[in-house]
């Protein structure tokens, strides 16, 4: 089994890797980021694939969505796994591109939702000290490896793809938030006094968002919400939905080191 992925602080990458350890009993597995050139070759090249990506606002990232919807000849007939990291509550985080793989002629064999650090920076809500986030990623990781034991008995979890998860979806968030994530594309902000001019932000955005010009990084309106950029400014310098950083996080400061 392949694993494919979308990861903004490292969540994402953490659950997939797991659950492909955990199923093929290794450390070394084939992984790929949708980001990186060669995982369109290596879906052509896979019949099973554990697809995997954070939820925002009970909705797949735009640049998940965009993948599937340039890449939709390459599904066909595939086996596919999905996994949904969240903060809080998705309701069909699952099936909200288990909706879109189907229509591509993908076979959905199931699918599970893992409760992760919120990655969301300038927002206090969800916020938890170092300890509190390092008790959420070892339940995730009890969670994953049950769900690969039961797989392995043929039971494979329907987190998110039945009627009442889309309508618990679409009625607790996605109405109220409407095309959320679309809207904020344009909504990046960077504070010119902190900045320092590092070009940390250029270089990790996924959708290349962020240009330096003239040795600043300017916000060109493409930005997919994934907070890498605000969780890895050395100054605190960048907010998208609030105007402060309250907390950076990345999944490294939350792993038990054994």
């Amino acid at each position: 089994m392949v694993g494919v992925y979308f990861s903004g602080t490292g969540n994402t990458k953490y659950c997939v890797s797991k659950f492909l350890e955990y199923y093929n009993d290794k450390k070394e597995n084939d992984l790929y980021s949708i980001e990186d050139k060669n995982c369109i070759t290596k879906i052509k090249e896979s019949n099973d694939i554990v697809f995997a990506y954070p939820i925002y606002y009970s909705d797949i990232p735009i640049i998940v969505k965009d993948f599937l919807n340039n890449n939709k000849e390459i599904f066909k007939n595939k086996n596919i796994f999905i996994i949904v990291t969240m903060g809080l509550f998705s309701g069909d985080g699952t099936g909200c591109s288990a909706r879109l793989l189907k229509k591509y002629g993908a076979d959905i064999i199931g699918g599970v939702h893992i409760k992760m650090p919120d990655c969301i920076g300038d927002v206090k809500l969800l916020k938890k000290d170092i300890e509190g986030n390092k008790k959420t990623v070892e339940k995730a990781d009890i969670k994953i490896r049950n769900t690969v034991a039961n797989i392995k008995k043929g039971k494979y979890p329907k987190d998110g793809l039945s009627l009442i998860s889309y309508l618990l979806g679409l009625f607790g968030q996605r109405l109220w938030f409407y095309n959320k994530p679309f809207k904020l594309k344009d909504k990046l902000k960077i504070d010119y006094y902190k900045c320092i001019s590092c070009g940390k932000c250029s270089v990790n955005c996924p959708t290349k968002n962020l240009r330096m010009i003239d040795n600043q990084p300017v916000p060109q309106g493409n930005c997919t919400s994934c907070y890498r950029c605000i969780n890895n400014c050395p100054e605190c310098a960048i907010t998208l939905i609030g105007s402060k950083v309250y907390q950076q996080g990345s999944i490294e400061k939350y792993l038990v080191r054994k």
